[in-house]
């Protein structure tokens, strides 16, 4: 499956989600045909069929498209990559930053491409914990690289807005394999992560 874009919707999915939302509307107590909401339920199908396109994209092909043979075996990091995601509990979003490394193999790839495969899970009904494995496991299984490394650091809005109201509070999730398992690659890897560029 290649790498795409929403560009077009579905106008099936759409027409469905439009009444959904549409009675998600009057249920919650408003007048669904008012001039400011008229419009909504079409604004938040779309919305929700781009925000969740991952699951109509997949990670190896977009690694697959820019892999290239190179003798070299220094770590490669490409750190704060932004994301945005949906909570699968209460599709609230969360939103971050992921940072991932891996060290080749005989093949590496294209450096955007390593964002994109963060986009297509993240673009996804998703828990943190989850969304840093896929990482991981979508770079291994394309590049097989001799170690791959991934720290997600999230806000989740539904600790924010609803239920405990903690404003401040940042989730972190890591997922290491092969040589970052080791202590000393490991402790690089995060000491690059956290450095500031003078």
């Amino acid at each position: 499956m290649a790498y795409k874009k929403v560009e077009s919707y579905d106008q099936n999915i759409t027409d469905a989600l439009i009444k959904n939302y549409k009675d998600n509307i009057t249920l919650l107590g408003e007048d669904a045909e008012r001039e400011g909401l008229i419009k909504t339920p079409e604004r938040i199908a779309k919305a929700m069929q781009f925000i969740t396109q991952g699951y109509t994209q997949d990670a190896k092909a977009i690694l697959d498209s820019a892999k290239f043979h190179e003798d070299v075996s220094e770590m490669v990091i490409v750190k704060d990559i932004e994301l945005y995601s949906m909570c699968e509990h209460h599709m609230l979003p969360f939103y971050g930053k992921a940072h991932v490394a891996y060290i080749p193999n005989g093949y590496i790839t294209g450096l955007s491409k390593i964002a994109r495969v963060v986009d297509v899970y993240a673009r996804r009904l998703q828990v943190q914990e989850r969304l840093t494995h896929q990482i991981l496991d979508a770079i291994k299984d394309s590049l097989n690289p001799l170690g791959v490394a991934v720290v997600v650091e999230a806000s989740h809005l539904c600790m924010m807005m609803r239920g405990v109201g903690k404003q401040n509070s940042v989730t972190t999730t890591s997922a290491f394999y092969g040589q970052f398992e080791q202590h000393q690659t490991r402790s690089e890897f995060m000491k690059l992560v956290t450095a500031k560029l003078h």
